[in-house]
């Protein structure tokens, strides 16, 4: 889903890193900035940006600033996408009739 080189270490201390696969977004973000020694991991789904979706739709799980801790949230992302499967195909389709409408 993610390739966990994506996302260095150091990075995540300076900026958050988003994105999307299939209908679920997901926002990972230092949780002290430069001297953050953990990060948090929000998904959500599409099609709004992490700040005007509504909490309720957010869940997230905190992991260690590490290497590990950067191979766990990339596994915690594909197990939660694999489970809610069918409610990121309905985001995505939500997306599209969203696209399709402000035409």
């Amino acid at each position: 889903m993610i390739d966990k080189r994506l996302v260095p270490v150091s990075g995540l201390k300076k900026e958050p890193f988003s994105g999307s696969h299939h209908g679920m977004r997901y926002f990972l973000n230092g949780d002290d900035g430069k001297n953050s020694t953990t990060f948090t991991a929000w998904i959500y789904p599409e099609p709004w940006c992490f700040e005007q979706t509504p909490e309720e739709e957010k869940e997230s799980a905190v992991f260690p600033l590490s290497d590990e801790g950067i191979e766990q949230a990339m596994i915690w992302l594909e197990e939660r996408f694999k489970t809610e499967k069918e409610r990121w195909d309905k985001a995505l389709q939500g997306m599209m009739r969203t696209i399709a409408n402000s035409d």
